[in-house]
């Protein structure tokens, strides 16, 4: 592994999908079975994003992709060897954000400009405090908005291990003071949201202001 600063922050890297072929994908042998179980949609998706973690890993930890110690099926959040840190991705329609940080980390991905509706998601999933304070935000605000909050509220709960059914109520995003927080818990967990090609790349964890973007 890289010594030095460069292991000691959070990296993050932005890709676009383009599906390998399977035999030469650089995957560990785990990897190549999952993927055979999948239908070709989603085999397609697995093994690029899989294999662009892989190589992202391999240049930062200076191993072969394939010999990367990592652990991740379809559908499950992917784990590193002890020791080696952590690891989050996420998917949208053509690209995945990745990132490897010495502690926890979440992150999410959503296209910027992708209509929602707004106001309806905020009634029915967010907090009532923070449902408030979007309805009071000029109408031509509110999409964008919600879809900040939204991005950090997975990427929290990928960072806490959780589930969305479980705790998108309870992770609440104020803008104004610049904080999230999980009502229940009392977490207050560093995150970031930055706009990139496009996209709304959104991770939580710590060290962030220091992240290297890739």
């Amino acid at each position: 592994m890289r010594s030095g600063s460069l292991v000691a922050v959070p990296h993050l890297w932005l890709r676009p999908l383009s599906a390998p072929e399977p035999l030469t994908a650089p995957l560990g042998s785990e990897e190549r079975r999952w993927s055979a179980t999948l239908p070709p949609a989603r085999q397609g998706r697995y093994l690029a994003s899989r294999g662009l973690l892989r190589q992202c890993l391999a240049a930062l930890l200076e191993l072969e992709p394939e010999a990367v110690p990592l652990w991740s099926p379809p559908g499950a959040a992917p784990l590193l060897a002890a020791g080696l840190g952590h690891v989050s991705l996420s998917h949208s329609r053509s690209h995945v954000l990745l990132a490897w940080s010495p502690e926890p980390i979440g992150v999410d991905l959503e296209w910027a400009d992708r209509p929602v509706p707004a106001l309806a998601l905020a009634r029915r999933f967010f907090p009532a405090e923070e449902a408030r304070r979007l309805e009071a935000l000029p109408p031509q605000l509110r999409n964008r908005a919600l879809l900040e909050s939204w991005v950090r509220k997975e990427a929290a709960i990928k960072w806490q291990r959780s589930a969305l059914a479980r705790d998108l109520r309870h992770w609440c995003w104020d803008a104004e003071r610049h904080e999230l927080r999980h009502l229940q818990q009392g977490w207050r967990p560093g995150s970031c949201c930055r706009s990139r090609e496009g996209w709304l790349c959104a991770a939580v964890g710590s060290r962030l202001e220091q992240a290297i973007w890739g």
